[in-house]
């Protein structure tokens, strides 16, 4: 399943959560319900549910896939616009191309990230290239959008392009599980992602029978979310499985367990930690749009409408009014 890995993990630098540390309780465990998103791909939303005090800063996230698809199946999103926040968007299976109004853009693949921030707002696609779409195949990867602050919401978009090699590779005392720093830090370790919210980010893969836990810092809140595989998180390991996202409470560590068996097409327990330092400001979300107010959003539409926020450009041959 996932394209960045090693042979040995005991190689690795290990991470440990320090005898003094905290455990965060498990506040809850939600089932992420199935939908389709853009043109039509499968996405499982794994926030679906929670209250906005556990999420902040991350507003939503999508599973998009696992979908082995057949020739002439692929499928993206059309030319769409944002403003107020960040979107990641994280390769695990697959090929997406992405382009945005500001110069932004390239192809990501098997392990790669991309990060946009959209800030004072711009026009971006997202699609699985020609090549992908002929032959069909594997596509798996997720979608996170981080708000910003109302001090940086109408800051310059950017782009960063992360590649999966760039990714902190760590690993625990005994080997039993490998993490992937794809933004953030973890017991000092810093991953590649530049964030504007402080956030941690990490794809964690644990053996069967393995237990990780992770010193987390106490100003941010934390979340698993399971995109593959059985386990527990917790002390006392309150079950998860796939397509689950678990809240935690405060505290300064956090514990997941991969179960001994696992089902036959998941070796492994995959599950995405996060947590962010709460921004704690009011948040107006409709759309593509996360703003402070709704005068904000409705000016957001009016900007877009008025094409404020960037034109398409003409190498691809379309114009506004595709949109």
């Amino acid at each position: 399943m996932p394209a960045v890995t090693v042979e040995n993990p005991l190689t690795l630098p290990r991470v440990v959560a320090s005898a003094e540390a905290v455990a965060r309780p498990v506040l809850a465990v939600t089932d992420a319900p199935s939908g389709f998103e853009g043109e039509g791909f499968p996405v499982r939303r794994a926030f679906a549910g929670i209250n906005y005090k556990y999420l902040d800063p991350f507003i939503m996230m999508d599973q998009m896939g696992e979908v082995e698809y057949q020739p002439g199946e692929p499928k993206g999103t059309p030319w769409h616009p944002h403003r107020g926040f960040e979107t990641v968007t994280y390769i695990i299976d697959g090929i997406f191309d992405h382009q945005d109004s500001n110069g932004g853009g390239g192809t990501i693949t098997n392990g790669d990230t991309q990060w946009m921030t959209a800030g004072s707002g711009l026009l971006h696609i997202e699609a699985p290239p020609e090549s992908l779409v002929m032959s069909g195949g594997l596509f798996h990867g997720l979608q996170l959008w981080v708000n910003l602050p109302a001090k940086d919401k109408m800051m310059a978009p950017r782009y960063q392009d992360i590649r999966g090699g760039s990714v902190q590779l760590l690993s625990t005392p005994d080997g039993g599980a490998l993490l992937r720093v794809i933004a953030g830090e973890l017991d000092g370790h810093q991953g590649p992602g530049i964030t504007h919210t402080p956030i941690t980010m990490v794809h964690a893969t644990v053996a069967p029978g393995a237990e990780i836990t992770l010193p987390w810092r106490e100003d941010f809140n934390g979340l698993a979310y399971v995109m593959a595989g059985r386990g527990s998180v917790g002390a006392d390991r309150r079950p998860v499985h796939t397509g689950q996202t678990a809240v935690f409470g405060a505290g300064s560590s956090l514990t997941v367990r991969a179960d001994e068996r696992q089902d036959s097409n998941t070796p492994d327990l995959e599950v995405v930690l996060l947590g962010g330092q709460p921004i704690r400001e009011p948040m107006a979300h409709y759309g593509p749009f996360v703003m402070n107010t709704r005068e904000e959003l409705q000016q957001a539409f009016e900007d877009f409408q008025k094409g404020r926020l960037g034109t398409i450009p003409a190498v691809h041959g379309m114009s506004e009014g595709g949109l």
